[in-house]
């Protein structure tokens, strides 16, 4: 059964291929669930974000019905942040603990940025922290030291900016600790990896608590470490189409109990397991198990473009959903 369900769902992700070009400008609906993409385009042979195909990025994302963008780290550059906001798209902004005092919590400079750019309307989202509750090593060996220096930074950006909302991005459900010192979180960010099924989430939230929350992590990689079933071994674009397909499928229903979606991620990064001039399979993430459909995140592979911008098959399930 799942070997024909695979093969009907590949079948109907061709049919729909027919790229139309660009599409028009997306203004974001704010009484709906947004769209949204994790991105941090990396070029190859380096190791630094750089932003030389940003039109074409843009020009894609839309095509594909996306219209929020999550970064890891802030964008600094004016000019690209113009380039989103007249597109009528918006962005997550992500603040690290420590990224060398540019911007980071730590230093305490991620105010100066939310200061600076709190008017920009490409912004929608400010967010601290990323899985940081998979990394006590990051902390002296104790979350409690994160926890509440994530609880004064909010309290921080909310002395300063009244209209954007605080959140942080969380690996799957949180503990009463995490809970505690979140408290005062605008709403909740959650990496969610189960399997392709990740429906079951919501239920688990609703029981500890009735804050908003939108995930913040999604997806699937092109790359099976071993075979599954129909699926084989090796670049499979496949198997991400379909895992994709249906992680969204199975949020869709319930589209009314969350915020957003955001998948990870519009492009390769050949930078993340290895030399940054090949794609190099390998990687690892914490709790990674849930990965469709091997259980491998194979951390080079995970774009629903290639790293020179050509659609995999995922970018058409994508697109089949948010259009």
């Amino acid at each position: 059964m799942m070997k024909k369900s695979m093969i009907l769902f590949g079948v109907m992700i061709l049919m729909s291929c027919q790229s139309t070009g660009v599409q028009p400008l997306i203004e974001p609906k704010h009484d709906e669930y947004f769209k949204a993409i994790c991105y941090h385009p990396v070029s190859i042979s380096n190791s630094q974000r750089s932003w030389e195909f940003i039109d074409e990025d843009l020009d894609l994302m839309q095509e594909a019905g996306i219209s929020v963008i999550r970064v890891y780290m802030p964008i600094q550059d004016k000019a690209i942040l113009n380039k989103i906001a007249e597109r009528g798209m918006r962005l997550i902004t992500g603040f690290g603990y420590n990224q060398d005092s540019i911007y980071d919590i730590v230093s305490g400079t991620y105010l100066n940025y939310v200061k600076e750019y709190k008017d920009h309307p490409a912004m929608f989202l400010w967010e601290l922290g990323n899985e940081y509750n998979y990394h006590p090593e990051w902390f002296g060996g104790d979350l409690v030291n994160w926890y509440r220096t994530l609880e004064s930074a909010v309290d921080a950006i909310h002395a300063v900016d009244t209209i954007h909302r605080v959140s942080s991005a969380h690996g799957e459900i949180p503990d009463s600790l995490a809970l505690y010192h979140g408290r005062r979180l605008d709403l909740w960010g959650f990496n969610v990896y189960r399997w392709d099924a990740p429906a079951s989430f919501i239920e688990d939230w609703k029981k500890i608590s009735n804050k908003p929350f939108y995930f913040a992590e999604l997806g699937s990689d092109s790359y099976m470490t071993t075979a599954n079933d129909s699926l084989e071994t090796g670049v499979n674009e496949l198997a991400q189409a379909i895992a994709i397909g249906h992680i969204i499928d199975d949020l869709l229903p319930l589209k009314n109990e969350f915020d957003g979606i955001t998948l990870f991620s519009f492009t390769d990064g050949w930078w993340k397991a290895g030399n940054p001039e090949i794609q190099d399979v390998g990687g690892w993430a914490p709790n990674s198990s849930g990965v469709p459909y091997d259980g491998s995140p194979n951390e080079e592979y995970w774009g629903i473009v290639n790293i020179d911008r050509t659609k995999k098959i995922a970018f058409d399930a994508v697109k089949a959903r948010f259009k």
